[in-house]
């Protein structure tokens, strides 16, 4: 009898799993997410949406990651690479349904709230089975390849948004491609699939599945419960202070530079590809000066990138905007999830999801606080202003979780 492919293919080389882990993390992120960006003054144009809508569809999505770290944190880590599988094909998925034409609004609002939920998932346990593949001495460097996936998949979407549009084609067409892309992300996650004895791959009672929930939650957290605090509410807070910008800065230069032909798109291109960037090069100063220092520079660089197109609200904010965007906000969840993961690396996924469910509540806040501030002018300068403001007081945290770590790391 034939071995099927699936089973066939087996990849071990460590470089090999990180670039997997890229290509996952920018399926399920730069196509799940973030392509919604890259098509939103395009679906905002042919849907003829309020930004307020366009809005409310990016927060359901941002609910949605939230319900999707959640389910993460239940995922018992021998069941990784299953539950990846699984939500990886839901991402893809949700990505193909937009292509559908005459969708319902409230069909909009499911389907991207499900791929919120997929995204949430897939990148918490990509993220948990690439490093746990990660020998010691590489797992820095080649995390911030897992990372760097985020900034691919956003350059991809921008190029993709960029060259079909150029071609007359919409959002449905370029969904499309997007998710036809996706596929062979499948193939190659089989091929990463751990070996697993029968017991390993036993079922769970729901019943069971909470009480060991609870059991882990406790012991993932016991002794750490006040720098897991600081950590996750200062996240939070990054979530709501990012969230602006990555949803709304090509609305945003398409309002401000309407004499510049896809304005929107190249700026878009722009935090990709400093996205893509910024994950070896935060990598290697975190291995000089240590991960948590290297957050708290990214978090004060990224709250004063906010306050760019306030101060200078041409070109120049804009595009600084796009730049310190892209080289933080990649560079921010890479480096609070290895933090968050050292704390008790027993309970990656666990800890992972913790962390993902507060980052996941600011970004769900984030977009209806911008658009009610906002009001009928679409002027995003007061939700700027507080997103800048959100960051400095993640700052603080950052800050206080660095002083009561010290002693411990030193």
């Amino acid at each position: 009898m034939t071995t099927p492919i699936f089973a066939r293919l087996k990849i071990t080389n460590e470089v090999a799993i990180a670039f997997i882990g890229l290509y996952a993390m920018a399926v399920v992120m730069g196509f799940g997410r973030f392509l919604f960006t890259a098509t939103l003054p395009d679906i905002i144009s042919q849907l003829d949406l309020s930004t307020q809508t366009a809005g409310a569809l990016a927060s359901v999505n941002y609910i949605g990651y939230f319900f999707g770290a959640l389910i993460a944190m239940f995922v018992p880590q021998r069941l990784t690479w299953q539950s990846l599988m699984f939500w990886a094909l839901a991402s893809i998925i949700t990505t193909s349904l937009l292509a559908m034409p005459n969708l319902a609004l409230w069909a909009w609002y499911l389907i991207r709230a499900i791929a919120g939920v997929a995204s949430g998932v897939a990148m918490i346990l990509s993220s948990s089975l690439v490093l746990g593949y990660l020998s010691a001495p590489r797992r820095s460097v080649l995390s911030s390849v897992h990372y760097a996936g985020i900034g691919a998949g956003i350059s991809a979407s921008a190029v993709l948004t960029w060259t079909l549009l150029s071609l007359d084609y919409h959002f449905d067409t370029i969904w499309l491609t997007a998710a036809l892309i996706s596929l062979p992300v499948i193939l190659l996650l089989s091929a990463i699939r751990p070996q697993l004895s029968p017991k390993t791959t036993a079922k769970l009672s729901i019943y069971n599945t909470y009480v060991n929930f609870k059991r882990a939650l406790y012991e993932a957290i016991s002794g750490h419960g006040k720098i897991v605090a600081l950590l996750c509410l200062s996240y939070a807070l990054e979530g709501f202070g990012y969230i602006t910008s990555a949803t709304f800065l090509p609305v945003m230069a398409t309002h401000r530079l309407p004499e510049q032909t896809s304005v929107g798109l190249i700026i878009w291109l722009i935090v990709g590809l400093f996205a893509m960037l910024s994950n070896p090069l935060w990598g290697a100063l975190a291995k000089r000066i240590g991960e948590t220092q290297t957050l708290i520079g990214l978090t004060l660089l990224q709250a004063i990138g906010m306050l760019f197109p306030i101060v200078f609200p041409a070109t120049f904010g804009l595009y600084g905007n796009a730049v310190i965007l892209g080289l933080t906000f990649a560079g921010i969840v890479s480096m609070t999830l290895v933090l968050i993961k050292n704390i008790n690396p027993l309970y990656s996924n666990l800890l992972m999801g913790v962390a993902t469910l507060a980052y996941s509540v600011g970004q769900f806040l984030g977009p209806l606080v911008t658009v009610w501030l906002a009001g009928n002018s679409d002027n995003f300068n007061l939700g700027l202003m507080v997103a800048a403001a959100c960051l400095a007081m993640s700052l603080l945290l950052l800050i206080w979780f660095y002083r009561q770590t010290k002693p411990i790391t030193a």
